[in-house]
């Protein structure tokens, strides 16, 4: 006989148990998660529309520059007229280049004409990632944090709704995706667990572009201002003045 898990399990005490290292830790061994190069160095590409820039993927980076050495560069492609100056330097200005093969990783954003941001990791076999979440997704995997299927399932869940309901829903929707938001937060300081995940910086993203933040309620409120408290978010708050 097979038994179906009750739909209003509570799994909260299932994802505090989820052991997972905080993002301060050593960096994990890119080799290993991406593949050997032979030396080269493994270079991301991301095209992304400048007139709705996908703030998440700005966060991201500026996360794995804490942990790793990047090679950070950002272009304006033929198909874009003109790209707000905030945009060009959006990832700070860069200082002077050391030799290609003292950094772990390339980062290139490309601001082009394109519907929905899009990334490749190996330019000539990979076939492109489409779509913030998913791009949000396979940068936060490069931090080598390990969740269990339960944590790994609510993660997911959350950025497909910041994406798909928080950030292009209708106002009923957001209205319903904020007071879940709040009902989360009252349990946990982020939305899953008590450490920043993904949902956290999509979700907190979609919130500053959707103009959501200033109505949202309490618990959101509090855990806005936590994620505003590190470098990562401050910094791309500036992009949005």
């Amino acid at each position: 006989m097979i038994q179906t898990p009750d739909a209003d399990l509570d799994v909260t005490n299932i994802i505090q148990s989820d052991e997972c290292s905080p993002l301060t830790t050593n960096g994990a061994d890119l080799d290993l998660m991406l593949g050997k190069d032979y030396g080269a160095l493994k270079d991301i590409v991301i095209n992304a529309n400048p007139s709705l820039p996908p703030l998440s993927l700005l966060v991201l980076h500026s996360l794995l520059c804490e942990r790793y050495k990047i090679l950070s560069a950002v272009h304006t492609h033929s198909s874009v007229k003109s790209v707000p100056e905030n945009l060009l330097k959006c990832f700070g200005e860069q200082t002077k280049k050391q030799p290609r093969h003292e950094y772990q990783l390339g980062f290139t954003l490309i601001w082009k004409d394109v519907p929905k941001p899009q990334m490749k990791f190996s330019i000539q076999t990979m076939c492109p990632i489409e779509g913030e979440g998913n791009i949000a997704r396979f940068l936060f995997s490069l931090f080598g944090q390990k969740y269990n299927a339960v944590t790994s399932t609510l993660i997911d869940s959350w950025v497909d709704t910041a994406i798909f309901q928080l950030k292009e829903g209708s106002s009923k929707e957001k209205g319903a995706v904020l007071r879940s938001m709040n009902a989360a937060l009252g349990k946990t300081s982020w939305l899953v667990g008590n450490e920043l995940t993904v949902a956290d910086i999509v979700a907190w993203c979609a919130l500053q572009q959707t103009g959501s933040a200033n109505a949202a309620p309490a618990n959101v409120q509090k855990w806005m201002k936590s994620c505003e408290n590190l470098a990562p978010f401050s910094s791309v708050m500036k992009l949005l003045k």
